[in-house]
């Protein structure tokens, strides 16, 4: 059984408050190994039934996209006899996706909207109680195997003031009993300087930001004359809100002499999906989600084991559950053998399917060309990929690396030894050019995505999310 040492925000009244008691009920003897497999069958059932009679109901969007479906014979079992809910839909539809007023809601969040509409995403308590839980079991269970007793202090670097991170990991925070200073050094208010300054004066001892937030904070403490170790008492970073693969976390713990976890994979619209635990591997919510794995090309669903995109259809009936939700991210999902304290089937988020490219005639998702670059790789602060077509139609790779000053002890052998790892994994040529400065570009990944941030393709022409990557870029910077 876990040892609980936090409590939860509650809603007071109303039925949020009374799904509330319901459900922690539940979380409890999920996490405490106590709830039967047909219990949690006939919990995702009733569920379900919940969230379809709501959706048909509430929401204008589902109202007409369920039309002539008989939602009483669905079961979790019969889910692909609906169709998928898209990004595209959510786009087009805005508010009329909810399914509950808007009033009811106690958030009202949108995502980034760099590559196109921004989508409302509001929350209402039920979603938040739901969606919180998973964390704070993570985050309690990693501060208890690093901390003990002791309640470290965190500093949360969140995107944007109507992004969710700042309160929900705050809320997480406050949950655990630990005190957390919100210090987003993008911020005109903050910046760098302040945020660095913060990190020193608070003895932060945890930072929570992007992995690509925590190379350029990295960089700017190099420039603004601190020593990460010698400053700073950061023991582990939480990163979250981009894809880090094993190599990409390794090199992160050279550069800050810290642990690294990948703490946490969800999405504006679909909250937190799943959560990591001691051993750094992501456990899946499933007491909020029904999960399927669908072929990225056809739609055809694989069942909730497997390689490839994952679809979610969401079971808490707040304000806007969503319904077969392809959420456009290349996953690879297990039953679980970790021998953590957090249950759930394992996933591995191996890049988004819009970011998978062509390399020498093969295809390759974005996490297999981080590895390929990084594998072996510490002390960088940040990488770039630039693919060239010589006259001979072969691809060419240039993996643009740029070091922190005596932390690698043979830069060039190190850049030999990339260029020959790489070559051998993606089976193409490969050159490394140490760089003394990145574009900034590299530090949008957040925003935009990993394939505008860190490839540089010139076989076609830069598509829209590369052109707004680039106008993002020019605005960012630690100097700023």
């Amino acid at each position: 059984m876990t040892e609980r040492t936090h409590t939860m925000w509650l809603p007071t009244q109303g039925p949020a408050a009374e799904f509330a008691e319901r459900y922690l009920a539940l979380h409890q003897s999920f996490y405490d190994r106590t709830l039967s497999a047909q219990a949690l069958d006939d919990w995702r059932a009733r569920q379900l039934r919940t969230v379809l009679e709501q959706v048909r109901a509430g929401s204008p969007f589902y109202a007409r996209r369920l039309c002539g479906v008989d939602l009483d014979a669905v079961t979790p079992a019969t889910l692909a006899e609906l169709p998928f809910t898209t990004k595209a839909d959510l786009r087009t539809e805005m508010l009329d996706v909810l399914s509950r007023p808007l009033s009811e809601a106690v958030f009202f969040y949108e995502t980034t909207g760099t590559t196109g509409a921004a989508t409302p995403c509001p929350r209402d308590g039920r979603e938040v109680v739901a969606s919180n839980a998973h964390v704070t079991e993570s985050w309690a269970s990693i501060f208890r195997h690093h901390f003990g007793g002791h309640r470290p202090r965190i500093g949360l670097m969140g995107p944007t003031e109507v992004h969710s991170f700042g309160d929900t990991l705050g809320d997480v925070a406050r949950n655990t009993g630990s005190m957390n200073a919100k210090i987003w050094p993008y911020s005109p208010v903050i910046g760098f300087p302040k945020a660095l300054q913060l990190m020193k004066e608070l003895e932060l001892e945890v930072i929570c930001c992007t992995p690509g937030v925590a190379l350029t904070l990295a960089k700017a403490a190099e420039h603004f004359g601190y020593d990460l170790r010698r400053d700073f008492g950061v023991k582990l970073l939480f990163v979250t809100g981009e894809m880090c693969t094993p190599a990409l976390a390794t090199n992160l713990e050279s550069v800050w002499g810290a642990d690294v976890y990948n703490i946490l994979y969800g999405s504006q619209e679909a909250f937190v999906i799943a959560t990591a635990c001691q051993r750094k591997r992501m456990h899946l919510s499933q007491t909020n989600y029904l999960i399927e794995v669908v072929d990225p090309e056809t739609g055809e669903p694989h069942g909730s084991h497997g390689s490839g995109e994952l679809t979610v259809t969401m079971l808490v009936d707040g304000v806007k559950p969503l319904v077969r939700y392809r959420t456009g991210d290349a996953v690879v999902i297990e039953p679980s053998e970790c021998d953590c304290a957090m249950p759930g089937d394992v996933v591995r988020i191996v890049g988004r399917t819009l970011d998978r490219l062509v390399l020498g005639g093969r295809r390759f998702t974005a996490g297999q060309i981080e590895t390929a670059v990084l594998t072996g790789v510490t002390g960088s602060v940040g990488y770039q990929v630039v693919i060239d077509r010589d006259n001979t139609g072969q691809d060419r790779l240039t993996v643009r690396l740029e070091l922190l000053k005596g932390l690698a002890e043979d830069p060039e052998g190190l850049a030999v030894a990339v260029s020959a790892r790489a070559g051998e994994a993606l089976g193409v040529p490969v050159e490394t050019e140490l760089s003394d400065g990145l574009d900034p570009i590299v530090s949008t990944g957040a925003f935009v995505s990993w394939k505008a941030a860190r490839i540089v393709d010139r076989r076609s022409a830069p598509d829209h999310e590369t052109q707004v990557a680039q106008r993002m870029a020019a605005n960012r910077g630690y100097e700023r």
